[in-house]
């Protein structure tokens, strides 16, 4: 294994993500359950896809290298699809919101035709990311002023989730060789998406529109 800490914690998130995506599906009932477990399933496969690439993958720009990391930045780039329909429903309801998605999905095929054609940078899937994310944060917000003021769990998580891609992106480590800043980074996306499932759960229980 080559970076054992940075694995580890991507499988652990994997897992994590795997079982909300699962529980949520178990729950049944709101257009918005299922949006949320699609979520949870494709940060989880990226998850999966950096803990293959982290542990396995010792020469980046092999075949398999680039397969792996192509394969990682179109499941962040579908997260953010899944992000954008989660929002909307909670938002716009069921009638307004397929608008809201199926433009987003016509960004998602220029920005998946982007990546394949070779523009492989991180920073453009953060991009791509970072409004479905802030836009989710929102609509936890308007429905915790609906109903449950716990749905603001949700805000919260996501919240965490920023504050963990800045630790990553600044490079704070615990150890710099056993517990690196992606490791750390893991640590806390892990605590962050955790409140993001309480509060989808909540969320998706109060929210007459979702």
């Amino acid at each position: 294994m080559l970076e054992p800490d940075v694995t580890l914690t991507d499988i652990g998130l994997a897992l994590e993500c795997a079982a909300f995506a699962v529980l949520l599906v178990r729950d049944g009932g709101a257009p918005a359950r299922r949006w949320f477990a699609g979520f949870f399933a494709l940060i989880g496969a990226a998850a999966a896809l950096g803990a293959i690439e982290h542990g396995f993958v010792a020469d980046k720009t092999s075949s398999a290298g680039v397969a792996v990391w192509t394969a990682t930045l179109l499941a962040v780039g579908l997260a953010a699809v899944a992000g954008w329909g989660v929002g909307a429903r909670l938002v716009l309801g069921r009638r307004a919101a397929p608008a809201v998605t199926s433009g987003v999905a016509l960004a998602f095929a220029v920005y998946a035709a982007a990546v394949v054609l070779g523009e492989r940078r991180f920073v453009v899937a953060i991009a791509f990311y970072l409004p479905a994310a802030l836009f989710l944060l929102v609509a936890f917000r308007l429905a915790a002023r609906r109903g449950d003021a716990r749905v603001n769990a949700g805000a919260w998580g996501l919240g965490l989730t920023f504050v963990a891609a800045a630790v990553q992106q600044g490079r704070v480590a615990v150890h710099p060789r056993f517990f690196d800043h992606n490791a750390l980074y893991h640590v806390i996306q892990a605590v962050g998406l955790y409140l993001v499932f309480r509060g989808a759960r909540l969320a998706t229980r109060v929210a007459p529109r979702a």
